[in-house]
């Protein structure tokens, strides 16, 4: 089993291509978010260095449709999914 090349992970990241952290390259791969011990599967942005992690507040969106996002504050470890 060959495993592509992955870039490190970024200290912060969006999967918004609006934002100033995305990354394409990186958004390739199959990303993991660890909060607090617990892995979750709903974070639109993450900070490592300063512990926060972004998350849709319920189905509620702004006028553009767009999700809107509260800020969790907490341990975070980002990781590659095999």
């Amino acid at each position: 089993m060959s495993d592509p090349v992955r870039p490190a992970l970024p200290d912060h990241l969006s999967i918004h291509e609006r934002s100033p952290y995305y990354a394409a390259q990186v958004l390739e791969h199959s990303i993991g978010v660890r909060f607090n011990g617990k892995e979750r599967n709903d974070v639109e942005e993450y900070c490592i260095s300063e512990g926060w992690i972004r998350v849709p507040a319920g189905k509620t969106v702004d006028r553009r449709g767009q999700a809107l996002l509260i800020k969790l504050k907490g341990q975070v470890e980002a990781f590659y999914k095999p």
